[in-house]
């Protein structure tokens, strides 16, 4: 039996994990990954390459993806709440062109399995964020692509946190979302 509880949400093969979670007065303990658990729910990547992020509250990371090696991931908060959002780029999909949003927190404890062919971002909601994620392909800086996070089009629904928002130099001059591009 899995030790995690899966969800679909509207995109695809996208899913909102939340592990079993054994607590009592001295704290709490959980799996974060287990492969077999993973299996069983349908996941079988194999995860090459563990990434971590620390953003401040109003940072907002992303919408990033690789064209030719594209990623898998597995997204959980170590510490804080974070505001994750996938857009879906697979021209094959029902959903090619929306979007999904979710948020993820160390309270909760519940984490985002994103499949290969989306767009990934976050906007950090708490005072700090840390970021935790599992991807299935290695980085690869040249492949490296992204889509403008204020996307008119897109139409994403990020959080209003009653002040400007903390974006890369990179991210802030993303390209918007060309349908043709992924056709």
């Amino acid at each position: 039996m899995a030790n995690m509880r899966s969800t679909p949400l509207n995109l695809p093969g996208l899913l909102l994990l939340e592990p079993e979670v054994h607590g009592d007065k001295r704290g709490h303990f959980l799996e974060a990954y287990n492969r077999r658990d993973l299996a069983s729910l349908g996941i079988k990547e194999d995860f090459v390459q563990d990434n971590e992020s620390l953003s401040r509250r109003g940072v907002l990371r992303g919408l990033h993806f690789q064209r030719l090696h594209p990623q898998a991931k597995l997204v959980r908060v170590l510490a804080g709440r974070i505001w994750d959002v996938c857009v879906d780029l697979r021209a094959s999909s029902p959903s090619f062109g929306r979007w999904e949003g979710v948020e993820l927190s160390s309270e909760s404890h519940n984490c985002l399995y994103l499949p290969r062919g989306l767009a990934h971002g976050f906007l950090a909601l708490s005072g700090e964020a840390l970021v935790a994620y599992k991807c299935s392909d290695y980085y690869a800086p040249g492949d490296e692509a992204g889509i403008r996070w204020d996307d008119p089009s897109l139409g994403i629904a990020w959080p209003d946190l009653g002040r400007p928002l903390l974006l890369s130099d990179r991210d802030r001059s993303l390209p918007v979302f060309d349908p043709e591009g992924f056709r």
